[in-house]
């Protein structure tokens, strides 16, 4: 393979630059392309040409975008961290959050969470192209679809936040769909067929019609060359004659509208390739009746200028039946405004005409991203971009619940992706919805509990079935129970209920609430129990729940109702007499306490000994003394360096930690069925725990014999699990602390 090809200079791209970037901004492009350029030095794509060509090729596309600067810095990083050895935190250090919020969103993943793998960077010096198949560990092997979903789902959730980091990926991805060439055939298919799945459709909703069209030829000539060769080589034998006739048709427009005194700037409207086979595919004609619908394009100065132009075409040509579209009242759902009409020009064969203002060409060609085009002195076009950027977050908001990637990605073709139909409220409320979006979808769209409590529905005034799918212009009205929720049929995808993934993620929450709520009930319940059985009073959950890392106490009631949060844990809380006093009421037992930080040091009772501020060993650890010179022993654990280390081998001993000796009286109270054994049962079980019973009484009436003993205990957790222990007795019912006395 050559490697002949030289790196794009930096000052060509520096040219490209809008011109209303400072200087500061210039140099920060600059940066970016000097830290790019060296990491991706030994690397070069499978054309053979420099890596960072494909860098500063995306950085390119950005820049007739108009973007921030910033965004441009994050086109020159986009593959640092995923193909060489520079982090994320090299990136924040050197370019702050932003950027590093828009590399990382573009970054792919190499390994899907919790699976283990090789080194992700282990071919950063070999030929590579994005899209490339990334290197399989064996774990990996036949996870190459999840790892493309998984990737997917973080970019869109990225999106969500910032859409600025999807104008990088289809820039990355246009510049790799241009090369797409040096790929082995059967990458190029899959690559192709999933920039139509995914990312035309992107562009199509962000409104970006220049990347969106030139996206869907690009892949249409890889998933489909024959039938695009057959129609680009009729397109190139048909366009004289066209282009001629468009020539004479722009014309006689133009002194039409200037008889009128309506400016307007003329155009014919391109036909794209994989346009034109989707047309024929939806009105199942061949080519000949497809290609020679002309097309022309009017940019006239304002709103009345387009509707002027419009009456003026209508009433010199006959319109079209059905072939009217007013974009502009109605904006498409990329806010795409136009108005659309075709009619039968003098040569009796059909003519369309778009007809739209120098801002809507400014947003139908660039979309979101005009945005930044005319931002200055424009308020009306930042209150365009917010509606649009809060559309797309509102499109987007059960994005964060889907865990699982394939099934986000297939939520996105429903949810965000397809057509959407305009929908009517009994109060005459508009509402976008996907197509084929049910009555229970549109339940959900206006409220959360309505959708819960959805039952029944009229559209148009009459009652329909709840799968019945809503058309555009349809007036829906919901019929509602006073309580209950949805049922799990609803997520049944055969019954074809429920469409949108939005609806779909509020019915999921809504059960999950009634487990969590049942959860939340036992756990509570239970531990309040437990702690009443202890004789713990007055504790504070906010406080319990922070110590045990949980932001509310709900939060570790729900885990200890499901099981995922033990009693156990929560009881060793209070395992520290001297951090919680109030703990045991009454007076320590009289048997002699011994520290738990005491040593016992075997051979040499009695010398002074300390613990060891290298390591800070603590009760359990394996530890060993080191003879001082005057300060005695000093106490290390097995593994500390200062010891692995020392020479000195000859002062070293064994030590052992001393024994827990203080105890606590505590009284309790046992109730069981009175039978044969049971006292003997209970003092068995508790000298095997080695617990001391200091008093004990009994009483039986009955049949129910009534046991108070007291205990000595070292801690609330030896006390939890004797009590535990004792319940389980055959015939006790239960057993307790009680009140001293």
């Amino acid at each position: 393979m050559k490697s002949t090809n030289t790196a794009i200079p930096l000052e060509k791209l520096l040219e490209q630059l809008p011109d209303i970037y400072s200087v500061a901004d210039r140099e920060l492009v600059q940066h970016a392309y000097r830290v790019a350029e060296e990491a991706h030095r030994e690397q070069k794509r499978l054309s053979g040409e420099p890596y960072i060509n494909h860098c500063v090729s995306v950085a390119s596309i950005l820049a007739e975008l108009k973007v921030p600067p910033e965004v441009i810095a994050a086109g020159l990083l986009h593959d640092t961290v995923e193909d060489t050895s520079v982090t994320l935190t090299d990136i924040r250090r050197d370019f702050g959050d932003a950027i590093t919020a828009l590399v990382d969103g573009v970054t792919k993943l190499t390994h899907l969470p919790h699976v283990s793998r090789g080194d992700q960077h282990a071919d950063s010096d070999a030929v590579k192209q994005e899209d490339e198949e990334p290197p399989s560990a064996p774990a990996l092997l036949g996870r190459k679809d999840e790892i493309v979903a998984e990737t997917l789902r973080k970019t869109f959730l990225a999106m969500g936040k910032d859409v600025r980091v999807m104008f990088i990926k289809l820039a990355d991805r246009l510049h790799n769909m241009r090369t797409l060439s040096h790929m082995p055939e059967h990458k190029r298919k899959r690559i192709a067929q999933e920039t139509l799945d995914i990312f035309s459709p992107v562009a199509n909703r962000l409104g970006i019609w220049q990347i969106k069209w030139e996206l869907e030829d690009l892949a249409f000539r890889n998933v489909n060359p024959v039938e695009y060769k057959k129609i680009a080589e009729l397109l190139t034998e048909k366009r004289p004659d066209r282009e001629s006739q468009l020539e004479v048709i722009k014309e006689n427009l133009i002194k039409l509208l200037e008889q009128n005194n309506i400016k307007a700037e003329i155009s014919g409207r391109p036909k794209h390739i994989y346009s034109i086979f989707k047309k024929m595919q939806k009105k199942d004609k061949p080519f000949d009746m497809v290609w020679d619908v002309r097309a022309v394009r009017l940019i006239v100065p304002d709103v009345p200028s387009c509707y002027a132009a419009l009456g003026l075409i209508h009433t010199s040509w006959r319109p079209i039946k059905d072939e009217f579209d007013d974009y502009i009242a109605a904006p498409k759902d990329n806010y795409y405004q136009s108005l659309h009409t075709a009619v039968i020009y003098k040569d009796k064969r059909p003519l369309e005409v778009q007809i739209r203002t120098h801002e809507m060409h400014l947003n139908a060609e660039f979309g979101i991203a005009a945005h930044w085009r005319y931002k200055e002195g424009s308020k009306q076009a930042d209150k365009n971009y917010e509606q649009q950027i809060n559309s797309l977050r509102s499109m987007m908001e059960w994005g964060p619940d889907v865990r699982d990637a394939t099934e986000f990605v297939e939520s996105m073709h429903t949810d965000v992706f397809q057509d959407h139909v305009y929908i009517f409220t009994p109060r005459g409320d508009a509402i976008d919805l996907p197509s084929g979006a049910t009555p229970i979808d549109f339940a959900y769209h206006v409220h959360t509990d309505i959708g819960h409590r959805c039952r029944g529905a009229r559209i148009n005034g009459k009652l329909v079935p709840l799968d019945q799918a809503l058309n555009t212009g349809d007036q829906v009205e919901i019929l509602t129970a006073k309580r209950g929720g949805p049922s799990l049929d609803w997520l049944n995808p055969n019954l074809g209920l429920v469409k949108t993934q939005r609806a779909r993620s509020k019915i999921k929450v809504w059960f999950k609430k009634q487990e969590d709520e049942q959860n939340l009930a036992q756990g509570r319940s239970g531990l309040e129990k437990e702690l009443q059985r202890l004789g713990l009073k007055d504790i504070n959950f906010e406080k319990l729940a922070h110590d045990l890392n949980y932001k509310t106490p709900d939060e570790m009631f729900i885990e200890l109702g499901n099981g995922d949060l033990s009693f156990s844990k929560i009881i060793r809380q209070f395992s520290q007499p001297e951090e919680s006093p109030d703990i045991f009421e009454v007076n320590p037992s009289s048997t002699p306490a011994t520290s738990t930080n005491s040593i016992e040091v075997v051979g040499l009772k009695g010398m002074l000994s300390a613990m060891a501020r290298c390591c800070n060993p603590t009760a359990g650890d394996q530890v060993v003394g080191f003879i001082t010179r005057g300060r005695g022993v000093t106490i290390h654990r097995q593994d500390c360096p200062n010891i692995l280390q020392t020479k000195e081998r000859e002062r070293l001993l064994q030590v052992g930690w001393g024994h827990v000796e203080r105890t606590y009286p505590v009284p309790v109270k046992i109730k069981a069925y009175d039978r044969q054994g049971l006292v003997s049962d209970i003092s068995n079980l508790l000298s095997d725990e080695n617990i001391n019973i200091a008093d004990v009484k009994v009483n039986v009436n009955r049949s129910i014999a009534d046991l108070r003993l007291i205990i000595e205990v070292k801690d609330i957790t030896q006390l939890s699990r004797i009590l535990t222990r004792i319940e389980n007795l055959p015939n006790v019912m239960e057993a307790h602390r009680s009140s001293p006395g």
